[in-house]
């Protein structure tokens, strides 16, 4: 992806979250150089736990049809999750645009609640896990929408409008896509590790590779290791 376009989606993104009232917080519009001051100095967990700002095409170069808008907004540590105490959950805002496809993937750890919480309706299709990991065909998927147990077909979709829910645990195949508009999706999860933790179906890559085609307006949590 060039950055001018990461630029134009982090200004859209972000007018799109503020129009459900949602507010970002102020770390969110620190400069790159406010941001490499700060985290050398009084925020370096922003770094350490990589909150902030993460567009992704899944190195496919197609961002409107595949692609996915996240910002995350508090995230603990893989030590404190290993121990069992401290601050073992992490909370996303992330958009799916209307026929934007976020791909088949599961993760090995994390559970996580995934909230309509505006604009469209968001579709999940849903497998359950065979015994090596990958994708059970066959075997009925069971998940919990807003504290109702679902039972589905595998590779049923599922369908979240406003205010709904589905909690989805570690080894669940999911897939997901805005229909009949952009969605605002909320995430709420245990520790989030993209480093490491997510499995996807087909051979691509959880972050884009970035042309620099002019400065960066706020910097990607992909971005913190190069820039800071």
């Amino acid at each position: 992806m060039e950055r001018s376009q990461i630029n134009e989606i982090l200004e859209e993104s972000d007018r799109f979250i503020r129009s459900f009232g949602y507010i970002l917080p102020p770390f969110a519009y620190w400069s790159v150089e406010e941001m490499r001051a700060r985290t050398g100095a009084d925020a370096g967990d922003i770094r350490a736990n990589r909150l902030g700002w993460d567009i992704t095409d899944y190195g496919q170069g197609r961002f409107d049809d595949l692609g996915l808008f996240l910002f995350t907004v508090r995230n603990g540590s893989a030590a404190d999750l290993a121990a069992g105490r401290g601050m073992l959950y992490a909370e996303k805002i992330m958009i799916s645009r209307d026929k934007q496809l976020s791909p088949m993937h599961r993760h090995n750890i994390k559970a996580e609640d995934i909230i309509n919480r505006g604009g469209g309706s968001l579709v999940l299709e849903l497998f359950t896990s065979a015994e090596d990991g990958s994708i059970d065909p066959s075997a009925e998927v069971v998940v919990a929408t807003d504290g109702v147990v679902r039972r589905m077909q595998a590779g049923a979709l599922l369908k979240l409008d406003p205010g709904e829910s589905v909690t989805l645990m570690p080894g669940l195949w999911h897939a997901f896509w805005g229909e009949g508009g952009d969605v605002l999706i909320g995430e709420v999860s245990t520790v989030n590790d993209d480093l490491t933790d997510n499995v996807f179906r087909d051979p691509i890559g959880r972050f884009s590779t970035i042309i620099e085609d002019e400065k960066p307006r706020h910097l990607l949590v992909s971005d913190y290791d190069t820039w800071l």
